[in-house]
């Protein structure tokens, strides 16, 4: 992990961490309280249940499956989300720039933004599709991305699901090896811990870290399903040659009062900004700007 994914886990984290942090540390201080922590840790039971959830996975799901899982869960915790309200300025934007330079002069946009649904939203509109037509498309893409996200989920639900249950099969192999050891008691104090500790183990992975992925990964994408309805609507409206100010009514509509950055642009304002902007872009021609793409869907 290099410096810049250290930082961005850090900052876009912060939440979960300090969640983490609470959360262990009551497990410490509850561990503590009856003095010897050490009787809570048992790798063989540790094994056992860790061993048998992935192993069940592995059986579930395609191994590409859960590479996928690996990189959602990563981009969920580390990659910051655009916020809707500048999706929708930007939105404003590209309705200005059509009405005074034409529906061509977004193929520079198209190129530039680096939000992947936008810039492919912005393709179907250049090429000349309907509103209805860019519509049809672009929820097509968020019907499907949809469902793989709901898939990803569902391998973590799996692995909170099975997890218990290799914790009880822990404890049975424990007790069996506590059964087969009466009048050892070397063995009996070797196998018992076994049988109480795989229990916990499986309780705890599944509802400490299976089951808040999942929950995590369902938010990320209802926000991002959020963003993407956003553009699918007001690329519609700005291919149907919508107002600018009727365009921002609309999409603001999409927002929670508190999300919303105060009161509607005037479109005069729009135009002064927008005129300022390409004044920039004139002077900076030559220039380029190297940025990360900011993918809204894996």
């Amino acid at each position: 992990m290099d410096d810049s994914s250290a930082r961005s886990f850090l900052e876009h984290g912060k939440q979960n961490i300090w969640g983490l942090i609470v959360c262990f540390s009551l497990f410490l201080m509850g561990f503590a309280i009856h003095g010897n922590t050490g009787l809570y840790l048992n790798l063989s039971g540790f094994v056992i249940v860790m061993g048998g959830t992935f192993g069940a996975t592995l059986i579930s799901y395609r191994m590409e499956r859960l590479v996928i899982l690996v990189r959602v869960l990563w981009a969920s915790y580390t990659r910051e989300m655009r916020n809707p309200d500048d999706i929708v300025e930007i939105l404003v934007d590209l309705s200005v720039k059509r009405r005074l330079k034409g529906l061509l002069s977004l193929q520079r946009d198209e190129g530039e933004t680096t939000i992947v649904f936008l810039r492919q939203a912005i393709g179907f509109m250049v090429d000349g599709f309907s509103p209805a037509q860019i519509r049809e498309s672009l929820n097509a893409e968020m019907f499907f991305f949809r469902l793989r996200r709901e898939e990803t989920s569902r391998v973590l639900q799996t692995m909170a699901e099975v997890a218990p249950a290799f914790g009880l099969v822990g404890s049975v192999v424990g007790l069996i090896g506590t059964i087969a050891g009466v009048g050892d008691s070397a063995m009996i104090m070797s196998t018992v811990p076994i049988a109480l500790t795989s229990t916990l183990y499986g309780i705890v992975l599944a509802n400490f870290f299976f089951l808040p992925f999942a929950a995590n990964i369902r938010e990320r994408t209802a926000k991002e399903l959020m963003l993407q309805k956003i553009i699918t609507e007001g690329v519609a409206a700005i291919a149907g040659d919508l107002h600018p100010r009727m365009l921002e009514r609309k999409l603001k509509s999409f927002l929670t009062p508190s999300a919303r950055k105060g009161e509607l642009i005037s479109l005069e304002k729009i135009r002064q900004r927008f005129e300022i902007r390409g004044q920039e872009d004139e002077a900076n021609g030559d220039e380029t700007v190297e940025s990360r793409e900011e993918v809204l869907e894996i």
